[in-house]
């Protein structure tokens, strides 16, 4: 190591590689929770104003809400959810969530990525946060008290412990040791209809796989973001239509219960997969989509990911604010104990409703089970309860 990269190298006590929403809140956290802001890095690849100009829509948990009200970044615009209507289009069988249920103002919330990430961005707990960006990790190299991060400006940054939260899609990470291609394309866009229902959130289950639509009424003339998932060769179909074209596509697959669909944005398309569980290091640890990347079917990743960066803010500092004695292998391990459960459990659920209800084989008999299941989960209210318990909090 020459002189001139001695002199380069900086030291901190935890480095975050990803400054998404998991990474910034992450950060807020540890600095709420008493760690020094200079013993935490950021690094992204993306400058601030291209991350505050990310356009797509993200779901928001109630149990989310609660993690960005501790750190201060809430609240913010966004589109409240009361009632989640899922059912199979022209088949029997519903079941219909309702906020009253649970005594809460919402079951959820419908914002902008970009608009997430300013409120985080602005954070004063984040003020001495040593912010790397736009650079990229180009190396690393984990040692018995340590890893060593190679940047691509040239400089070198020392951290006790590396914190992955960047997660990228699915088919372009490495691979973890849970994987499943559903070959499926996630079609986004933002949509108008006639006759919006205020607040509700729809999950349609068809014969290509779930169609969403989610409420926001951002003051950019959209009732809804969509999240249409379909099988490669539709969505190649989809993509090619003209505005008009997929409207109708959409409202033949969708149904009438929104009168017509009137307007569609541009349309994007990223591929749908399960890649989760990645292989655990000493001073390695991955959160968020970085650590399991989900099918979108019931909008669980942030959410999941926000989940992992408080339980990791809670053991890395200690009861008087200090990066606690066990910041190495104990507390990842400790961390790994931590999360197994809700882990688990979201990493299943969102599994089984992307292969079953969204995969199922045509079919009478295929078709009756899955409006079965429906009926049956909006007739047994524990098991409805558990499900929309495990969505909205998790475990944390």
């Amino acid at each position: 190591m020459s002189k001139r990269t001695d002199q380069q190298q900086a030291e901190v006590d935890i480095a975050i590689c990803g400054a998404g929403p998991v990474g910034l809140s992450l950060a807020a956290l540890l600095v709420k929770r008493g760690v020094a802001a200079d013993n935490v890095a950021l690094i992204d690849a993306k400058t601030v104003e291209q991350a505050r100009q990310d356009p797509r829509s993200i779901a928001l948990s109630y149990g989310s809400r609660q993690i960005l009200q501790e750190i201060g970044a809430w609240p913010i615009a966004a589109t409240a959810i009361h009632q989640i209507h899922v059912s199979r289009r022209a088949h029997f069988g519903r079941t219909l969530i309702q906020r009253e249920e649970f005594q809460l103002p919402a079951l959820g919330y419908v914002t902008r990525y970009g608009t997430l990430v300013t409120a985080l961005a602005a954070l004063p707990a984040l003020a001495g946060v040593r912010l790397l960006r736009p650079v990229q990790v180009s190396a690393s190299t984990e040692q018995d008290d340590g890893v060593e991060l190679q940047l691509s400006d040239g400089r070198m940054l020392r951290s006790k412990l590396l914190v992955q939260a960047e997660g990228g899609l699915f088919g372009a990470q490495d691979d973890k040791s849970l994987q499943r291609d559903y070959q499926q394309i996630g079609i986004v866009a933002h949509v108008q209809s006639s006759a919006p229902v205020a607040h509700r959130a729809f999950e349609r289950f068809t014969d290509q796989g779930p169609l969403a639509l989610l409420p926001q009424d951002d003051g950019h003339g959209n009732n809804y973001a969509l999240v249409w998932c379909v099988r490669p060769a539709m969505a190649s179909e989809l993509l090619a239509l003209d505005d008009a074209a997929f409207l109708a596509a959409l409202a033949q697959a969708f149904g009438g219960r929104l009168g017509r669909f009137t307007k569609t944005s541009a349309r994007n398309s990223f591929p749908l997969g399960l890649n989760a569980r990645p292989a655990a290091t000493a001073r390695t640890v991955a959160i968020g989509n970085a650590a399991q990347t989900l099918h979108p079917v019931a909008g669980q990743g942030l959410n999941l990911g926000l989940r992992d960066a408080t339980v990791l803010a809670r053991l890395l500092a200690s009861e008087v604010g200090s990066i606690g004695p066990n910041i190495g292998p104990d507390a990842l391990h400790q961390f790994a104990l931590a999360r197994k459960t809700d882990r688990s459990l979201t990493i299943h659920l969102t599994d089984v409703m992307a292969r079953i209800f969204a995969s199922a084989p045509d079919g009478a008999l295929s078709q009756t089970l899955l409006g079965l299941s429906l009926g049956l989960v909006d007739m047994v209210k524990p098991a409805r309860r558990l499900l929309a318990q495990q969505m909205m909090f998790g475990r944390r």
